[in-house]
């Protein structure tokens, strides 16, 4: 059992910049309940933890919003993953909490199902939010949740059929947080007869189906967020929606910022087979301006376990949480993206968008440190690189796009709610 620790010390970082300092946590709750601004320790121990300054960054414990666990109570899946080995391949990819995604095989859309899922997350080592699905004739919860529409058919069986009957099951959620998978279903239905994969998904899709998320984000007032956003003119409607008041987010993959379709091959294209597919270079660096100037707000993998068996005979999704914090060392090192931006999109954004879901034992919640907060922290070393292999994969997936990459920096440690995890 992993001893509590009592403090903290080294420079942190926040969407402000960092500082050196010292935080002190609550060994009964794990929680902040001081922080001295420039007192650093001068030794480490086992309750109290020192990271060099002039090596280490302290973030507040990073979060992934976009997860798909796979476990449900039909247990159909768990050969994927289950909410234990998610956990694991969470903590071991840096990140401290996640939220889970309900395309399952009985997908959690009224308060029964809801909660016997809830159940089975809490066996997780990190925090587990789940998001409810929508799907044709359903309606809100009476549990306070976050929701998940899927507008076109991905994986699963819980999607739309047409706009008209997403619009006519949305009026039912005025109000609600709304996640939307932005694939147009008759932009699909059209391209299903393309040679690749790619082109079965086009671009248009995703920018048609965005022109309609943000109408109704904005005709039922919904908190909405665009999921695992891929292209340069989807991203162009987003931000005018934002200058004109529309509440609205988005998600960007690691996938997403790295890959792009000109790297496919025939022996590869498998692997890189998920949806929304793989752009082109210039969707990529927009995704990667638009992270840059605060239009993107959550990194977000859409960690998809499926078996090596299930790609190579073209299942869509890729496993990735293993990677999270590697990946933010390229973000930052070859990327260019600020420290600080870093900390918003990884950190203080997805515990911003979980704090309304956790219960009371969480605090204030996570993302920030300050007082009240989780004492969950990701520190990252920039300057020591690591070599991603198979034998460092957590996930029951058991594969990794990002296996023999060599990222520029590598994880010192994850602390979750005042324990050394990693």
């Amino acid at each position: 059992m992993a001893l509590q620790i009592r403090k903290i010390s080294g420079k942190f970082q926040n969407s402000k910049g960092s500082f050196m300092g010292t935080v002190e946590l609550d060994p009964k709750t794990g929680l902040i309940v001081s922080i001295q601004k420039d007192k650093v320790l001068q030794s480490s121990n086992a309750e109290e933890l020192l990271f060099d300054p002039d090596k280490f960054t302290i973030f507040s414990g990073f979060g992934d919003i976009h997860v798909h666990a796979r476990e449900d109570e039909s247990g159909k899946h768990k050969y994927k993953e289950d909410f234990l080995s998610a956990g694991n391949a969470a903590i071991n990819g840096g990140v401290i909490h996640i939220a889970d995604m309900p395309n399952n095989p009985i997908p959690p859309t009224d308060d029964i199902t809801y909660s016997k899922k809830r159940e089975l997350a809490d066996h997780s080592p990190v925090r587990i939010t789940l998001y409810a699905g929508i799907g044709p004739h359903t309606k809100p919860l009476k549990a306070h949740v976050p929701y998940k529409a899927f507008m076109g058919p991905s994986i699963g069986e819980l999607f739309f059929y047409s706009n008209e009957q997403l619009e006519e099951t949305i009026r039912h959620y005025k109000g609600c947080n709304i996640s939307f998978h932005c694939e147009d279903p008759e932009i699909l239905e059209k391209s299903q007869n393309e040679t690749y994969h790619e082109d079965r998904r086009p671009a248009i899709a995703e920018t048609l189906a965005t022109d309609f998320a943000l109408y109704l984000i904005e005709k039922y007032e919904l908190v909405g967020k665009l999921c695992h956003y891929s292209t340069e003119e989807g991203l162009k409607k987003i931000i005018e929606a934002r200058k004109r008041g529309v509440k609205v987010k988005c998600e960007v993959t690691p996938t997403h910022l790295y890959f792009d379709r000109t790297m496919l091959t025939d022996e590869n294209r498998h692997w890189f087979q998920m949806n929304p597919p793989l752009r082109g270079p210039e969707d990529k660096e927009a995704l990667l301006k638009g992270v840059k100037e605060g239009w993107i707000d959550f990194l977000a993998t859409d960690h998809a376990p499926h078996s090596i068996e299930e790609k190579l005979k073209g299942t869509s999704g890729i496993s990735q949480l293993d990677t999270y914090s590697l990946f933010v060392t390229w973000l930052y090192k070859t990327a260019g993206i600020s420290l600080e931006k870093i900390s918003e999109i990884c950190a203080e954004n997805p515990g911003d968008f979980v704090a309304e879901f956790l219960p009371k034992e969480y605090g204030k919640g996570f993302g920030k440190i300050e007082e009240g907060y989780c004492g969950s922290f990701t520190v990252l070393d920039f300057e020591t690189p690591t070599t991603f292999k198979k034998e460092d994969i957590k996930s029951k997936s058991g594969w990794s796009p990002f296996e023999g990459v060599t990222f520029p920096g590598s994880i010192a440690s994850v602390i979750h709610l005042g324990k050394k995890v990693k």
